[in-house]
This record gives structure tokens, C-alpha cells and sequence, in this order.
């Protein structure tokens, strides 16, 4: 079988399997891709958790998901990536015995200088995009363990695929340019969604770990969720030329979705969209070539938990 094809024929992108009894959690699930994750899982009769750095924009999202989705289990808990200190009391709020599977999918980008920083001092994008969620994976890996296949889905992006890391400059103090950073800080993190289920794989843990990116996803071509996300008539008529190569926020979320869902997905593979990985039903692809370096991804591993004074520790409970 071919990298490019899933062992199950068909996948239905508005009829997910269902999920009741299983709690999930979604970072930065209170907007963008994000939140079309929540509600994608929320009717798949799961319970999802939203991570919010914003309780207004978190309780907003929590309305609209059950708006859209009756009945829908759906709570928030605070949740600041770029401040690691406040990671544990975080984990702890989750209140639950385990966790049946996390998206990794909060992130920031920043489009013009100056360069900010976190408290810590870290690239503000680097500490949100992947320091940040290295840091709560490891936190959460009790959690993920107690479950009996629990899922860690990493959101990378595809404006990763042409950037290439200086793990001598992760916080991009010499040279910063914003995009480049951006890109950068998601490639980090799919590094270490890969290395994680090579880790995972190695100590016999049932937990694996998927990599996913949500092709070209603009704003323009997303549906609209009043409490969420609007969009004007005029934004809607400049989106459509765009619309044959790329797509809304909503089909963005479907590679994560299925990551979680589909029993088919297996760790250590990457997912997204089907047509020229911009636009498209979710398909799993071969694994970037860069992404395949054992030696990038395990330094990735190593100076984060260096940086995070705390890494991952699989195969325990």
C-alpha cells in the first residue's frame, strides 16, 4: 500500500465514528482551526475541553459549539502556553482520571518586528507554538497513559515543509523574520510529534503520537460562527479564486479529526489535505524528507526539555 492511502476506503468528513465516553482536549480550541476541531469531536458525542488563554473568547466558542452541536459536552479550562509555570495548575484544572487524546493545535503568528519574548525569555512564537506544548504534553502524559489508546495529535503546518531548523538560535535572536520564525517554531513541534511516538513506540506505551497539518486554510473560505468568526459578503467574493487550491478553517480541521478518531491512523504517520497537501479530504502522505532526521528531531527532543526544565516521560503511568 502506497504512503499516500489509508487502509479504510472511505472516511466521511461530516459523519466522524462515534466518541461518547471519551474526553478530549483542544489548545486554542476557542478559535480558528481550532475550534472547528472542538466541534467536529463535540459531535462525535465526546467530551471536549477546550485550552484557552482567553476566558471571554473560551466561553464564547463553548456557546456557539453547543449551538451547533445539541447536546454537546463541552467545558474550558485556562491555559497559557507561553507561560510554563502555569502549565501544572492547568493539568491539574483538566479534573479528569485520563485523557483519551490532546490536539496540540494553539499557536500564534506574528506578522511584523519588533521580536517579543515570553516571561521565561523565549521567542514568543517558539514558546507558544512548541515549547509550550512540549511542556504540557509532558504533564499530561499520566493522564494519556491511564487511557487505553490515548492520541497526541500534533498540528504542524505546511509553511514547515520549506524551512529548515538553527537549533543554535531557536529563540531567532540573530536573525529574526517573523515568517521564518513561524515557520520554524511548527517545524519544531513536528519534529517532536514524530520523535515522541518513536519514544512511545520503544517503551511499549499504547499511547501514540500522529503528526497532522491543515493544508491552506484561510479565513475567507470559512464558514461563518457568529460568535466566533464572521465574515463579510466582500471577504467571501475575494476568497473564491483562492477556493480551487485552497480552504476554510473548517476542512483545515478534518486531517486532526480523523488523527483522533479514525482507529486506522497509526502513530509516526503524517496526515493532510488530499489534493497537493493544500486543500482536500484528509489522506496520509509520506513523511517530509527533513522530518525523517533521527538526529534533528532527537536534539529538538533534547533541548527542549532543557529549555523547559521537563520532558515527556513515556512508558509510565
Amino acid at each position: 500500500m502506497s504512503p499516500s492511502t489509508s487502509s479504510v476506503p472511505h472516511w466521511d468528513v461530516d459523519r466522524p465514528p462515534r466518541a461518547d465516553g471519551r474526553v478530549f482536549l483542544v489548545t486554542g480550541g476557542n478559535a480558528g482551526i481550532g475550534y472547528f476541531v472542538a466541534e467536529q469531536l463535540a459531535a462525535s458525542g465526546a467530551e471536549v475541553v477546550l485550552g484557552s488563554r482567553d476566558p471571554r473568547r473560551a466561553e464564547a466558542a463553548k456557546a456557539s459549539l453547543r449551538d451547533r452541536v445539541p447536546g454537546a459536552r463541552v467545558r474550558a479550562v485556562r491555559m497559557d502556553l507561553a507561560d510554563l509555570s502555569s502549565l501544572p495548575a492547568a493539568v491539574e484544572s483538566l479534573g479528569v482520571q485520563r485523557l483519551d487524546a490532546v490536539v496540540l493545535n494553539a499557536g500564534i503568528a506574528l506578522d511584523d518586528p519588533p521580536r517579543r519574548v515570553s516571561a521565561a525569555g523565549h521567542e514568543l512564537m517558539f514558546a507558544t507554538n512548541h515549547l509550550g506544548h512540549f511542556a504540557l504534553t509532558a504533564r499530561l502524559m499520566p493522564l494519556l497513559a491511564a487511557a487505553p489508546a490515548a492520541r497526541v495529535v500534533t498540528m504542524g503546518s505546511f509553511a514547515a515543509r520549506s524551512e529548515r531548523l538553527d537549533l543554535a538560535d531557536p529563540h531567532s535572536a540573530r536573525d529574526y523574520r517573523p515568517k521564518r520564525t513561524y515557520g520554524r517554531s511548527k517545524l519544531a513541534q513536528m519534529y517532536f510529534g514524530l520523535e515522541l511516538d518513536r519514544r512511545l513506540r520503544a517503551a511499549g506505551s499504547a499511547v501514540r503520537s500522529v503528526v497532522v497539518h491543515p493544508g491552506g486554510a484561510l479565513d475567507s473560505l470559512t464558514p461563518p460562527r457568529p460568535l466566533v468568526h464572521t465574515r463579510t459578503a466582500g471577504a467571501r467574493l475575494l476568497g473564491l479564486p483562492a477556493a480551487t487550491v485552497l480552504q476554510g478553517k473548517d476542512a483545515g480541521a478534518w486531517s486532526a479529526v480523523r488523527a483522533v478518531l479514525d482507529p486506522a491512523v497509526r502513530g509516526g504517520e503524517l496526515w493532510g489535505p488530499r489534493v497537493l497537501g493544500l486543500r482536500g479530504r484528509p489522506r496520509r502522505e509520506p513523511v517530509w524528507p527533513h522530518l525523517t532526521d533521527g538526529a534533528v528531531a532527537a536534539e529538538v527532543w533534547r533541548l527542549s526539555g532543557e529549555l523547559a526544565d521537563v520532558e515527556p516521560r513515556v512508558g509510565e503511568r
